[in-house]
């Protein structure tokens, strides 16, 4: 395979889950604080690829950007994961039972948080965050390769 076609496909795989997640959040899973931070750098993996196949001159130093990008992505999802699983605490804005809304607790017109600690969906026992981690290592093999070619 050749360096661009690792790019392609790794850059399509940020776009597949970027895109997964919003289908999701189309189907009422809305998502958490932790679900939105891991979707930063999927977006900026999908920018780096368009600008490696588009720059092939800076390709290598691209594609090594873009695992950086997957590498942080899975990072989170490792950590969102073991957030979900009780291994370690997460953020206190979005874990146990929620902010109370100090400035006016009497207000009706309050928006649920979603909680970061809580599985929403799940398929074989993996959370969303965890097919996230696998697949973002997957990606970064890809970016790697493509440094590497």
């Amino acid at each position: 395979m050749t360096k661009s076609q690792y790019i392609f496909i790794a850059a399509f795989g940020s776009f597949a889950l970027l895109a997964g997640a919003f289908l999701f959040q189309f189907l009422g899973y809305a998502p958490c604080k932790m679900c939105l931070w891991q979707r930063y750098p999927h977006a900026v993996a999908i920018v780096l690829g368009i600008l490696a196949l588009m720059l092939t001159r800076f390709q290598t130093q691209l594609a090594l950007l873009g695992a950086l990008a997957a590498l942080t992505t899975g990072g989170i999802g490792v950590y969102h994961t073991g957030v979900e699983r009780g291994l370690w605490e997460g953020p206190t804005s979005c874990t146990g039972g929620g902010a109370l809304n100090l400035a006016d607790p009497l207000s009706t017109d309050i928006a649920p948080i979603v909680m970061c600690d809580d599985v929403v969906w799940s398929l074989m026992g993996l959370s969303m965050a965890s097919y996230n981690a696998l697949i973002s290592l997957v990606l970064l093999g890809l970016w790697i390769a493509a440094a590497r070619r």
